[in-house]
């Protein structure tokens, strides 16, 4: 069992990413490339190593994904996406560079995609798929160009939350869209997103207890989290789960010594990464969620992430504080 933080290996993980351009899992990942500088760039900034990529290189590469509608796609030549518009901000957010972007044009991209009749909102401008990942994207988004409450654009806040609310199920989760069954990631989601537009109160839509007592239950014997009853553990539920659990106050209904060392036996003690669990291929998502999941829980001198915007404290203050002004 790996019973420490394996930091320095973590860096030098993250750093030899884009270096594996001969291996054909570089090639088949093209699809997830904007995201996944995000998820490396956030963990090395939790771990204290800022400046291990190019930031200028990274900028560039950011922008060359952007679209003249204000999406971006997940590399170059590829669609217009909200998922890689809000990897795109987040990455531009945490290199200090969202000056060298069209707030405006991205702030109205975002907004274009809610149904304005129920509030729920879409992928990209061509589908037709619906998932309240997508409301809380587009919040997150809007709050990090400093547009959100923005008249100009008119992301229509009461239906969001209201669209929310109808996703809300029986045991206290929520799902992808009414209906769908409750899952963790989704009630992550859609806490956030009520977090931001400040009505995790709203009457009818949130049961703490209830929600809690779900997401609780989903640690099993050895430590770790799943997403959904009767499902194995994974390292990313360390984010998933904890972070719904700290918007609402409830760090403390897990057992989090236990997690910790789940996490912790999940890394890959030669070439350093994280796993979904112990003897898996570790990779840059599960690292970057397990890492944000022990900043979460207090552990190894991490710095802090907010558990609304699985950004690091410090960014999404200085974020908020430039947004008053």
């Amino acid at each position: 069992m790996v019973t420490r933080f394996l930091r320095e290996k973590h860096i030098a993980y993250v750093k030899s990413l884009d270096t594996r351009r001969d291996e054909l899992e570089y090639w088949l990942s093209e699809h997830l490339r904007v995201s996944g500088i995000y998820w490396g760039v956030c963990a090395l900034e939790l771990m204290g190593a800022r400046d291990a990529l190019p930031r200028d290189e990274m900028i560039a590469y950011v922008k060359s994904c952007e679209h003249a509608d204000g999406g971006f796609g997940a590399h170059p030549g590829h669609d217009a996406h909200i998922l890689y518009t809000l990897s795109a901000i987040q990455i531009l957010a945490l290199q200090d560079a969202l000056d060298e972007i069209d707030a405006d044009l991205h702030a109205a991209y975002v907004c274009s995609l809610q149904d304005k009749a129920t509030g729920a909102v879409r992928g990209d401008r061509d589908g037709d798929e619906f998932d309240t990942r997508f409301v809380y994207i587009s919040m997150q988004a809007l709050v990090l160009l400093g547009r959100f409450r923005d008249e100009r654009h008119k992301f229509d806040i009461d239906a969001a939350v209201a669209y929310i609310a109808l996703c809300r199920n029986y045991d206290g989760g929520f799902g992808m869209v009414p209906g769908a069954e409750s899952h963790a990631g989704q009630i992550f989601t859609c806490l956030a997103a009520l977090a931001i537009a400040g009505r995790l109160d709203e009457p009818g839509v949130v049961d703490r207890d209830l929600v809690c007592w779900w997401l609780s239950e989903r640690q099993v014997p050895s430590g770790g989290l799943n997403g959904r009853p009767e499902k194995l553990p994974d390292t990313c539920y360390s984010w998933w789960v904890l972070s719904s659990l700290a918007i609402l106050g409830r760090l403390d209904w897990i057992d989090k010594n236990k997690l910790r060392e789940f996490i912790l036996d999940a890394q890959d003690d030669e070439a350093g990464g994280i796993a979904d669990r112990k003897g898996d291929v570790a990779d840059v998502w599960h690292t970057h969620f397990g890492i944000a999941g022990l900043s979460l829980l207090g552990f190894d001198d991490l710095a802090p992430i907010d558990p609304v915007f699985c950004l690091p404290v410090s960014l999404v203050q200085n974020i908020r504080s430039r947004n008053k002004k």
